[in-house]
């Protein structure tokens, strides 16, 4: 599929992503390291929901640039969530620690979030802001101006 046809496909409501302007579906589950997970716990702060595995090269590409962002935006409150999407738990572990991943990781092994936010691929970053409503949806790797244009519509 080429890019004109994914945008295609979000343009007109057809697309494979929850829509910009709609609640961001609920996520309640268990992290990677087995504690309890509930994303209404970040009402009131702008976050940034990306689907990821680490078997996805562009996945590997995007989590320095999370890093990155998550320092430089603590100001703002800003949290960035993971969703291990495809890809086994054990491997995950080990990706996080290899990468310093800070943020928490929910998993998915049945699919429910994936399904629930309509995802395309991985990896795929929705911009959700402090009242709990998805303001952008990146498909594919976020680089550092990607970034900061989806993060400007959900900033405090």
């Amino acid at each position: 599929m080429t890019t004109v046809a994914v945008w295609w496909l979000v343009r007109v409501g057809e697309g494979p992503s929850v829509g910009v302007g709609q609640p961001a579906p609920r996520i309640v589950g268990t992290t990677l390291d087995g504690e309890a997970f509930d994303l209404a716990t970040y009402a009131g702060r702008p976050v940034v929901l990306n689907f990821w595995g680490p078997t996805c090269i562009p996945c590997r590409d995007e989590f320095p640039l999370l890093a990155d962002k998550l320092a430089q935006h603590a100001d703002d409150g800003l949290a960035i969530v993971g969703v291990l999407t495809d890809d086994p738990a054990p491997m995950a572990r080990d990706f996080v620690t290899e990468f310093g991943a800070t943020w928490p990781t929910v998993q998915d092994p049945d699919k429910t979030y994936k399904t629930a936010y309509r995802v395309l691929g991985r990896p795929q970053s929705f911009f959700i802001d402090g009242s709990g409503v998805v303001r952008s949806v990146q498909i594919g790797e976020v680089r550092g101006n990607d970034f900061e244009t989806h993060y400007a519509r959900i900033a405090p």
